[in-house]
């Protein structure tokens, strides 16, 4: 009689739509640390919030964590859903359909705070040496800056490294990036950077999802919808405060 009861019960429930089945949404990520990373906590700051924001809608993200190209191609190609973080450009809307910028990040400059120079403008570094990742697009149209040499290097920490022993005078990179990146690996030496007060542009991420993925107009409109309502009842800004104050940051 009770297995009755309960076979009853949710079969009810089933009927009046109570019980959902939420449809899996198989995403891609670099690891980009703190945005994307399976070391961190909810595995970074932009994938805990793609997965908070789908708890609003119809969908459930399975994220997996590799390289950048392989992510792309993946997406490209309709062997992943979309990617759950990246940045907007023309030749990538070709194949995927961008979500509305769900994350902002700043770009900073660093140097060493015993360089005395007066630095303002990009200009003002023609003739030296700035550290670079490869293949990161800045949005920044270095050749326009005479005489400066790009070194380029795979990772953030490199760069820092290199401007600690003098082989470049400028670091470029995502404010977040190397904040977390100091604090992790330089902690002892961070009075030595100082930001360079240039304005540089900013970058925006965003959900994108695979125009070969049926329903990718869905995927996108329900996103949109329930990354407003996140923002709404500061669930989004309580979850980036929680990021951005674990580390006190530079000067």
């Amino acid at each position: 009689m009770l297995r009755f009861a309960l076979l009853l019960v949710a079969s009810v429930a089933v009927g009046s739509g109570v019980v959902m089945a939420e449809e899996k949404v198989k995403l891609m990520a670099n690891t980009s640390p703190p945005y994307a990373d399976a070391q961190l906590p909810e595995q970074g700051l932009a994938l805990e919030l793609v997965k908070h924001i789908f708890t609003g809608t119809g969908y459930t993200p399975v994220i997996t964590i590799g390289n950048w190209s392989r992510a792309v191609e993946g997406a490209q190609l309709g062997v992943y859903d979309g990617l759950a973080s990246v940045w907007y450009s023309d030749e990538r809307n070709k194949d995927l359909l961008f979500s509305e910028p769900y994350l902002r990040s700043e770009l900073i400059i660093l140097k060493q705070r015993s360089d005395r120079g007066n630095y303002v403008k990009l200009e003002d570094m023609a003739g030296s040496r700035l550290g670079v990742r490869t293949d990161y697009a800045y949005g920044v149209d270095f050749a326009a800056i005479p005489d400066l040499t790009l070194v380029q290097e795979n990772h953030m920490i490199q760069n820092l490294l290199n401007l600690l022993n003098g082989s470049v005078d400028f670091v470029i990179g995502d404010q977040r990036t190397i904040t977390l990146q100091l604090h992790e690996y330089l902690a002892d030496k961070i009075t030595r950077f100082e930001v360079v007060p240039i304005k540089l542009p900013h970058v925006e991420r965003h959900v994108a999802a695979s125009r070969s993925f049926p329903g990718h107009e869905k995927v996108i409109t329900e996103f949109n919808r329930a990354l407003a309502a996140t923002r709404k009842d500061g669930s989004y800004t309580a979850i980036v405060k929680k990021w951005d104050d674990r580390y006190g940051g530079i000067k």
